[in-house]
């Protein structure tokens, strides 16, 4: 496994966004190791040999963070064009609420506003709690509670304002 500078600049702007304190990656041919100024936050984890994407598992601080949610206008049919949609800032799982008897954080029809939060995603056990970047209405949700999801998948729909 090698990583070109692509990959080397993404993981770096991963780690400065997830609040992590460091992360190193060793094989056979080279070894990288990234550090931030942040309070330290352990992790040991194998990587698998495919590529540096299992990289995203690596947590955020134990308690609960803001992750930035990727925000693209994408025309999902004639009559949806204008609609966002709001996306997965990260590999987990999804939930629709903060635990099994709680009221789900936002519903179809809800009324959003930048730093409301819209869901959570679990990443190896510590929970992200994912803030919406846009105001507007959601008309669509895209995931079911407790999904995996993958980085960058569709997570709602939302007609601006």
């Amino acid at each position: 496994m090698s990583m070109d500078i692509k990959q080397i600049q993404d993981l770096i702007k991963f780690v400065s966004k997830s609040g992590v304190n460091e992360v190193s990656i060793e094989e056979k041919d080279f070894k990288i190791t990234i550090k931030t100024n942040q309070e330290p936050t352990y992790v040991t984890a194998s990587l698998p040999a495919v590529a540096p994407v299992a990289v995203q598992s690596a947590p955020a601080p134990a308690a609960p963070v803001a992750a930035p949610v990727t925000v693209v206008a994408t025309p999902a049919a004639d009559d949806e064009s204008h609609f966002i949609t709001v996306k997965s800032p990260m590999i987990g799982t999804f939930y629709r609420s903060a635990g099994p008897d709680k009221a789900p954080f936002v519903n179809v029809g809800d009324d959003i506003a930048p730093g409301k939060v819209t869901c959570i995603v679990e990443a190896m056990k510590l929970f992200n709690e994912i803030e919406s970047e846009v105001s507007g209405k959601i008309v669509k949700i895209l995931v079911n509670d407790a999904q995996p999801v993958e980085y960058d998948q569709p997570l709602f729909l939302v007609d601006p304002r």
